[in-house]
């Protein structure tokens, strides 16, 4: 991952807190359900101890004066008089009451809040799932599938986690210092100016510790992306792994991504022990300081046992959130690095939606003007190439690695742009055509086709969902996979495991053609997708794409001639320009690349052709 992105501006750090108000948005009348019923808790908080403070006075000074109001007439309305041990007896049931109905709020503060969260992670999951279905191909180029993973998942539960007790835990805090702090110096001014003498403290240390933890999470949290795209690397490449015996160098890669990734976790953990230890001795201060205060007030009789108890209780429960802040703040700082790589994604540009042509189908007529395509900083790939495809017609193209053949094919469906030049399709430029009609128009067989870890019969709806079973069994037995299929024990309900690794490659490639034959699209590209075919079944599916001649465009993308010699025009592409074009007979007959080619594939079959007549006359004798 680059560490560039580790440099956070103020301006960009501003920007994500104020994401952070942004993702709450249509959950914000719930937050603040949550933090008035969290009120309403803390206000019941506070019943407890200014009962029990009361009782202790009146117990320590003998006299009901000390006594609650309330409580001494409803002490005198059950029992008929008023005695010590009824108004305990109403104190404690009254402390019991007002506990219950606190932790009813907090019930609601807890509902809200979860309900509130969980809505908006999965807002953010189903808004990063679309997005990067969306985003332009080259942002793939570069993104490790890991991280992405890891975005989508755990960066969007640390924000969940954040949002679900976080946010309130804030407004506790803000709220109790508001209320809290004039009931202190209601109770006892002097006594309340102590209580207040490592606050500052609390609060800077809390302060420095979010700077310190926020970019040691940063750090982590990109180590844990980096180990997470090694792990998803070696899973899925497990068979070559296996195949080249690198099972050790392997596990000492990752070893080095979790070492990375113990160290700058064990550097977070030593930071949160270190401001809980540190916040630990500042808490634990002031409450002797006010003990040792509140103590000598006692003495001298400006204050009592029980308000004595009220003022610590009140202070406690004060302190305690305050100090909690640090934590707060740590998840603070976790979740504004979470939204920042989360909004990498979701600010990432989409590829933009244009308006459908009308007439729906497309023909299949394709032009190609001085077509330029290069990537990057890069030479260009394609060079000023030039061709004309008629609708129904087939064009093979060939070419030595690097000539543009694919290149030319990522510029049809726009996958990659074009920096000079013209491609049209019917006419109309495709960079002014919605990319989801384009590619509809389009069915694409790659070298190596992506399949689903689902069943035959899922992989194949991928084409066309709703196509009519004769349909399917044509298509099928067009790429000659039908009887394969019908060898399997499950038939078309078999499971192709993930990415098509319980199939043979060449099942895979036809199982993917057959997927684009169903598609029945407009324009039909074959990519080198029978290069894993054995002869006789290659033969089977050309026989198969001859007899659908007329029907679509085909452009076959192949090494061997007998892919390509049956094609109306055969086009030779090099250092992404088009040397030759012609029909087989045109071009094998004339000097050039396309007849160098005929010549060496014809050597090697005269020579296979030798080997076994050889192999024959020895089994004669």
């Amino acid at each position: 991952m680059n560490t560039a992105a580790l440099n956070i501006t103020e301006d960009e750090q501003n920007a994500q807190y104020s994401g952070l108000w942004r993702i709450t948005e249509g959950e914000r009348v719930r937050y603040l359900g949550a933090i008035l019923a969290m009120g309403l808790t803390n206000i019941c908080m506070f019943g407890a101890p200014i009962i029990g403070g009361h009782a202790i006075d009146v117990i320590d000074r003998d006299d009901f004066g000390y006594g609650e109001g309330t409580l001494l007439a409803l002490t005198e309305w059950f029992s008929g008089d008023l005695t010590m041990t009824g108004y305990l007896w109403v104190s404690a049931i009254a402390s019991i009451l007002i506990t219950a109905v606190g932790g009813l709020f907090l019930y609601t503060r807890g509902r809200l809040a979860a309900q509130a969260s969980e809505n908006i992670a999965r807002r953010l999951r189903e808004s990063l799932y679309r997005r990067l279905h969306h985003v332009q191909a080259r942002f793939y180029d570069t993104a490790d599938t890991g991280d992405l993973v890891q975005r989508c998942s755990s960066d969007v539960e640390t924000l969940r986690v954040f949002l679900v007790s976080d946010v309130i835990e804030i407004g506790r805090a803000i709220m109790l210092v508001i209320c809290v702090v004039p009931v202190l110096f209601s109770i006892h001014a002097p006594l309340a100016i102590w209580s207040l003498v490592m606050m500052p403290f609390l609060i800077i240390g809390a302060y420095i510790f979010f700077q310190n933890v926020k970019s040691a999470f940063q750090v982590t949290d990109e180590s844990e992306g980096a180990m997470t795209a090694a792990l998803q690397e070696n899973l899925t490449g497990i068979r070559v792994v296996r195949a080249f015996a690198r099972q050790t160098h392997e596990r000492q890669r990752f070893g080095v991504k979790n070492a990375d990734f113990r160290n700058k976790n064990y550097r977070l953990i030593q930071l949160m022990a270190y401001y809980w230890s540190i916040s630990d001795f500042f808490s634990m201060s002031q409450l002797g300081i006010v003990l040792l205060a509140g103590g000598y007030y006692a003495l001298q009789g400006s204050i009592t046992i029980g308000d004595l108890f009220i003022f610590m209780t009140c202070l406690s429960i004060v302190i305690w959130p305050v100090r909690q802040l640090g934590r707060v703040l740590t998840d603070t700082g976790k979740a504004v690095i979470s939204l920042g790589r989360v909004n990498h994604i979701l600010e990432e540009p989409e590829e933009e939606a244009r308006v459908v042509p009308e007439g729906g189908r497309a023909r299949g007529h394709i032009e190609v003007n001085n077509l330029t395509v290069a990537y990057g900083a890069g030479g260009a790939v394609l060079d000023n190439l030039s061709v004309e495809i008629q609708a129904g017609e087939t064009l093979a193209i060939v070419g030595p690695p690097g000539s543009g053949k694919t290149t030319l094919i990522r510029a049809l469906l726009r996958l990659y742009p074009y920096q000079e030049g013209s491609l049209k399709l019917d006419g109309r430029e495709i960079a002014e055509l919605d990319r989801f009609w384009l590619r509809a128009q389009i069915g694409v067989v790659l070298q190596d086709p992506f399949l689903y870890s689902r069943s035959i019969a899922a992989n194949l709806a991928v084409g066309r969902p709703n196509a009519p079973r004769d349909e399917i069994v044509r298509a099928c037995e067009e790429a000659a996979i039908h009887g394969a299929i019908e060898g399997f024990p499950n038939g078309f309900d078999e499971m192709v495991g993930e990415r098509g690794v319980t199939l043979s490659g060449g099942q895979r490639q036809r199982l993917a053609l057959a997927r684009a034959l169903l598609k029945d699209p407009p324009v039909l590209v074959l990519d080198d997708s029978l290069s894993a075919v054995d002869t006789g079944t290659e033969q089977l599916i050309l026989e198969a794409l001859k007899s659908r001649k007329g029907r679509q465009t085909t452009l076959i993308i192949a090494h061997r001639l007998s892919s390509v010699m049956h094609a109306d025009r055969i086009m030779v592409l090099e250092h992404g320009r088009c040397v030759q074009l012609g029909s087989h007979t045109e071009l094998a007959a004339e000097p050039g690349n396309y007849r160098r080619l005929c010549e060496i594939q014809g050597a090697l079959d005269a020579q296979i052709k030798a080997d076994l007549e050889q192999s024959a006359g020895t089994d004669n004798v």
